[in-house]
């Protein structure tokens, strides 16, 4: 199929010139506000509702669509539709490149349609899949699949944008895209704060929110792309050489780009079976991650794609190797410290940040738990979204799902074991055993923080992905290690020893965190988090590290 002339009354929209570090930073302070955002968003969730079976029901039925965005929007469909439409705008005019998005939006609304219709229709099948320890017939369990049916459409509409976002991005318009998920915490605090309180803090009401968001999400970047002249008129497009590329790219990469998240859907279908309040708990330890992930992860991840898409596309393979070492270094500069941080002051953020009304000291303790586990695998996180744009932008979509597939298969094994040695090896569990009669499902039911476990299992499924993608490129002479990677660690080393010092001499100084007023303990967590970045910070510079060094 040949490409169509140049249209003479819409001239191509030029990308913008910048470099890697400030595209990172314009989508990280943008993301910035969506994050913190969600913070004041998931403080209201837990003031307002807690942690209780009905929001178990709730964030199981907000997780399955919210699945369909991570693949979307930091996985799949982006990994494989931003190369394609590079080549589209490297090689084609103006026109071509239209006809791309158009069919695109066509194909992939006939298919979102679909899925949603027989999802909204199958609730009552679809949500045992996930969340077996509910029940159909119980209380929780119709409760879920109510919610289900409400929240679902949602992942129709989050794609959609997910869609408007890769193309803004390909024209190195990233602020809008990173913007956008700000409305959906806007919806959530008005839909907790202004309308839960008329219907006595139905859960319900949560749900709605969810479908809400996703509208206002879609549409606030229609205009953006109705400027740059690329606004979709969706057409069907199941024989356009472009659309059939990104579905063959597209299918190996709805697993290979999204392990971090199909191990997360496998461990809520086993959390759902522990005690009441152990998906809540989970979903705030993922909260927290979420801060270094997003802000930083997603929006390296997110620029860099495109970089090497378009180096990939110009045969500049001293390019391609040169971006991804910067991006590597990057994460790492990041990841270290917001490990450590995460790890050392997980009961001192949780308790500031969560436990007013309903959310407790025993949800406060038991979220310390999970998010303590779970956060030794930030820097490898943190590098996936890095080293799995690597082979997307060259359109290898077999290698990432090798290690997914090997990375999944751990979770699970991984969380046999963490659990049954939980159950087998400690008094607890012993205990647990004991009171259910021997039967280990009933048990795990009984057993105080076996949730943490499953954060344990994701930690080291994460970090096997992460060495796994390095050493696949770097066997592949597609990535090559440039000068300074020794001098680089040493620096990151000394930092990151001077900062645990000063934050653990901080915490051993101010201990009990759950028993003081939420004012008392926000301005001492603004001391020791201010403190260990100044300290990290600060010893980065006397080393040699300046901020020029950062870009690529």
């Amino acid at each position: 199929m040949s490409a169509p002339e140049p249209s003479a009354a819409v001239p191509a929209p030029q990308p913008r010139k910048s470099g890697l570090l400030r595209s990172t930073a314009v989508f990280s302070s943008m993301t910035f506000l969506s994050r913190v955002s969600g913070l004041v968003r998931d403080q209201v969730y837990a003031g307002s509702f807690g942690a209780s079976p009905a929001m178990d029901a709730f964030f199981v039925a907000f997780r399955i669509p919210n699945f369909m965005r991570r693949l979307s929007a930091e996985g799949s469909f982006s990994m494989a539709f931003v190369p394609v439409l590079a080549e589209y705008k490297a090689k084609h005019d103006h026109a071509a490149v239209k006809e791309l998005v158009d069919r695109v939006t066509g194909t992939l609304l006939a298919a979102l349609l679909v899925l949603t219709a027989a999802v909204v229709l199958a609730a009552h099948w679809v949500m045992p899949l996930f969340a077996p320890g509910f029940g159909v017939d119980t209380e929780q369990g119709e409760l879920a699949i109510q919610m289900l049916r409400i929240t679902f459409p949602y992942a129709l509409f989050i794609s959609l944008a997910s869609l408007a976002g890769g193309i803004l991005n390909s024209y190195q318009r990233f602020a809008i895209p990173a913007l956008s998920p700000v409305l959906l915490n806007v919806a959530m605090i008005a839909a907790a704060l202004g309308v839960a309180p008329f219907f006595d803090h139905s859960v319900l009401v949560l749900a709605w929110g969810v479908f809400v968001a996703g509208i206002l999400q879609l549409v606030f970047q229609l205009p953006s792309l109705a400027k740059l002249g690329v606004l979709p008129r969706p057409r069907w497009g199941g024989r356009h050489p472009g659309v059939r590329r990104v579905m063959k790219l597209m299918v190996p990469t709805l697993f290979g780009s999204s392990v971090a998240q199909v191990n997360l859907l496998l461990n809520t279908m086993v959390a759902s079976l522990l005690i009441g309040g152990s998906v809540t708990w989970l979903y705030y330890t993922d909260r927290l991650l979420e801060f270094p992930l997003g802000m930083f992860g997603v929006a390296i991840g997110t620029v860099i794609l495109p970089h090497l898409s378009g180096r990939h596309a110009a045969t500049d393979p001293h390019g391609f190797s040169k971006a991804l070492d910067w991006g590597l270094r990057l994460c790492l500069l990041i990841g270290v410290p917001a490990c450590l941080g995460l790890i050392l002051c997980a009961e001192a953020l949780t308790a500031t940040l969560f436990q007013h009304g309903k959310f407790s000291v025993e949800d406060t303790a038991m979220t310390r738990l999970s998010l303590m586990a779970q956060s030794t695998a930030v820097p490898a996180f943190l590098l996936v979204k890095v080293l799995a744009p690597a082979f997307y932008s060259r359109q290898d979509t077999k290698t990432p799902v090798k290690a997914a597939v090997v990375a999944v298969i751990a979770n699970v094994v991984a969380t046999l074991l963490f659990l049954a040695g939980a159950l087998w090896l400690t008094d607890a569990g012993r205990a647990a055993l004991q009171a259910a009669g021997g039967r280990p499902f009933e048990a795990l039911g009984l057993l105080p923080g076996a949730h943490a476990c499953l954060a344990l299992a994701i930690a080291l499924a994460g970090w096997l992905n992460a060495v796994q993608l390095w050493w696949y490129l770097r066997r592949a002479a597609v990535y090559e290690q440039q000068a300074g990677w020794g001098r680089f660690l040493r620096q990151l080393t000394v930092a990151a020893i001077g900062m645990t010092a000063v934050v653990l001499g901080l915490l051993a100084v101010w201990q009990d965190w759950t028993a003081w007023p939420w004012w008392e303990r926000v301005w001492k967590l603004a001391v020791v988090v201010g403190g260990g970045a100044v300290i990290y910070g600060g010893l980065l510079w006397l080393q040699g590290i300046r901020p020029r060094d950062l870009r690529h």
